[in-house]
């Protein structure tokens, strides 16, 4: 299974920008890790990521490896039923324990992928289940972490008996922002690369990505964006996106926002099918009436969208007051 741990543990918001180029990372079978980010300052640690580098290319030759990958694809018109492959995906879970609110987004190649991917219960955490997704997973996850499981124990509880465990990817994150991700072994051929970054109080994951850069564009965005928890989670999206996201497309995106003391989900917003869904989703966030918007109006949108040649389009409506 696919394991990569997050550059953005532990580190100030500049810090992980810059260590995110530094580490060393290598395979091995079906296994990504992450080497520390300092390993270029020691003689010893560049030895040893040469050492696996060189492993890597023998082991290039009997493993997928992510630059031979096929970028043959194509979209479904279909939304994905129980047990699809719902691959070409990039979401984040995230919760603020000071207010309990909690939250998903998630974008991708999939129509609807918003209404079967993204789950979360205020002063309980949020859960992602993509590529090879199964629903039922989602309040079924919810429910063993409002147990007290940890969330670790959640993911290995879900897929002790599970046929189809080494093709799923799954994020969980609960109240005190304890993560734990879940990566496919065997990942769409097509897919050039996928993992997840991990930070305080969230977790970005994707499969069928451009390149890790998505993964660390979202975490970055997460962390700077200035707003509520639901303001973050579109600049996630939209970072993701202009970092390249699913190298085949983005169809669909949503978010899912919940708090306690309402009913169902405080904020669900989607965009189901669409050319280029994470701007869409964006003006639709920007043009909305929400209490889960942070303190603004007038227009400006509380985070700087990351493409410029998108982010006009994105930042402006006519409706943005609040």
């Amino acid at each position: 299974m696919l394991e990569m741990s997050s550059v953005y543990d532990n580190l100030s918001g500049d810090a992980r920008g810059a260590k995110a180029s530094l580490g060393c990372y290598f395979m091995i079978g079906e296994t990504m890790k992450y080497m520390n980010p300092t390993c270029h300052y020691s003689w010893t640690n560049l030895s040893l990521c040469f050492s696996l580098f060189l492993v890597q290319l023998c082991l290039c030759g009997c493993c997928r490896c992510p630059e031979d990958a096929d970028l043959d694809g194509s979209l479904s018109s279909q939304i994905p039923g129980p047990e699809a492959g719902v691959s070409g995906t990039f979401s984040i879970v995230a919760v603020d324990p000071n207010t309990g609110v909690c939250g998903a987004a998630v974008a991708s190649k999939y129509p609807a992928v918003g209404k079967v991917v993204p789950y979360a219960r205020a002063g309980v955490g949020a859960f992602c289940t993509q590529h090879w997704h199964n629903p039922a997973w989602g309040e079924q996850a919810l429910d063993l972490l409002a147990k007290g499981y940890l969330p670790e124990q959640v993911l290995a509880e879900l897929l002790s008996d599970d046929a189809r465990g080494d093709k799923r990817q799954l994020a969980i994150i609960d109240m005190f922002g304890r993560a734990a991700n879940r990566n496919p072994a065997k990942a769409d051929p097509s897919g050039i690369w996928w993992g997840a970054a991990s930070g305080r109080y969230y977790a970005c994951q994707g499969n069928t990505l451009a390149g890790q850069e998505v993964v660390f564009a979202m975490a970055k965005a997460y962390e700077q964006t200035q707003g509520s928890l639901a303001d973050r989670l579109m600049a996630t999206l939209a970072a993701g996106d202009c970092a390249g996201g699913d190298h085949r497309g983005r169809l669909a995106a949503g978010i899912r926002v919940a708090k306690e003391g309402i009913e169902d989900y405080w904020l669900e917003l989607y965009v189901d099918k669409s050319d280029d869904a994470v701007i869409e989703l964006a003006k639709k966030y920007a043009a909305m009436k929400h209490e889960a918007k942070g303190e603004w109006s007038g227009g400006e949108l509380p985070f700087k969208h990351p493409c410029p040649e998108k982010g006009d389009s994105a930042s402006k409506s006519d409706e943005t007051e609040r």
